[in-house]
């Protein structure tokens, strides 16, 4: 792990966790059944789902469209992945997926929550023929990035930078740059990975997911098809089949994670975020799934 990251001891990252105010990685740690957040962020993820009661579906497939895009990116010869915003570790994050097919990956993941780091130090650790390294950095912040992953990715080769559910965190005036300098510093062939939240599908209940989030002080951008689509066309990129889509139309494969399963009776006892996990997501239709996916290539 880089120094900067390694350095900062448990009281130090205790004194920068803020437990009164949530945070978008735990919150969606929440979604995913994690026990790495604060009442706070189960409060704020609870208010996201009595505003819309099918919007664990959401966080669910944007996990599964990250699975099959990195999967097919290393099938097709891809060996550094980028990814910033990475969130709180899961059972299959990106070095997990990449490394089955290349063992000789290299990973770096950025984030700046201290929870994060605590736990990406402790649990993202590289196979013995990769790497893998974790940045404390905000997205805003992409020179910073820059640098310090070029310790452990060679830029002269293709990266995929990877920006799952991460972009609508920040306002126009800051991504539409932050993405061109990231994408500027990677070589011919390498790729974008994007997941983005859109009001295009269900615009009520999205919006009213919106307005709990910005309650509690978050930017919170819904953006169009063709918004998504200008993260791609204004760099550059050529996108890849089949383009700007739902996430759970990016390639489905069938081989997503199904739901843990229980006793009717102990489900009985749980509450509707607690019984997220035992839901099965393969009956999302196109009116439940409320965020675009796509991947492209650098010429």
């Amino acid at each position: 792990m880089p120094g900067d990251a390694l350095g900062q001891d448990a009281a130090v990252l205790r004194w920068r966790i803020d437990t009164t105010k949530a945070h978008p990685a735990r919150v969606y740690d929440v979604f995913l059944g994690g026990r790495d957040h604060y009442p706070v962020d189960r409060v704020a993820a609870a208010a996201a789902l009595a505003a819309n009661p099918r919007g664990y579906l959401d966080v669910r497939h944007n996990r599964d469209f990250l699975r099959r895009a990195v999967t097919t990116l290393a099938e097709e010869g891809i060996r550094q992945f980028l990814d910033v915003g990475t969130g709180l570790p899961t059972r299959d994050n990106v070095h997990r997926i990449a490394q089955r097919i290349a063992p000789d990956a290299r990973v770096v993941y950025v984030d700046n929550d201290p929870v994060v780091m605590a736990q990406a130090c402790a649990m993202l650790t590289s196979g013995p023929a990769g790497r893998t390294d974790y940045l404390d950095a905000d997205l805003r912040q992409p020179a910073r990035i820059l640098e310090q992953a070029a310790t452990t990715l060679d830029f002269g080769r293709p990266v995929a930078l990877v920006l799952g559910a991460v972009l609508h965190f920040v306002e126009d005036a800051e991504a539409y740059p932050v993405v061109r300098e990231l994408l500027d510093a990677l070589p011919s062939g390498s790729r974008l990975v994007l997941s983005h939240l859109t009001a295009d599908i269900n615009p009520e209940n999205i919006g009213k997911v919106a307005q709990t989030f910005r309650e509690r002080g978050f930017t919170f951008v819904l953006r169009s098809k063709a918004d998504v689509e200008s993260f791609f066309t204004d760099n550059g990129l050529e996108l890849d089949d089949p383009g700007v889509v739902l996430g759970h139309r990016w390639r489905p494969d069938g081989d997503g994670p199904g739901p843990e399963t229980a006793d009717p009776a102990y489900l009985a006892t749980l509450d509707d975020i607690e019984k997220i996990r035992f839901r099965d997501i393969d009956d999302a239709t196109d009116a439940d799934i409320n965020f675009y996916t796509a991947t492209g290539r650098k010429g």
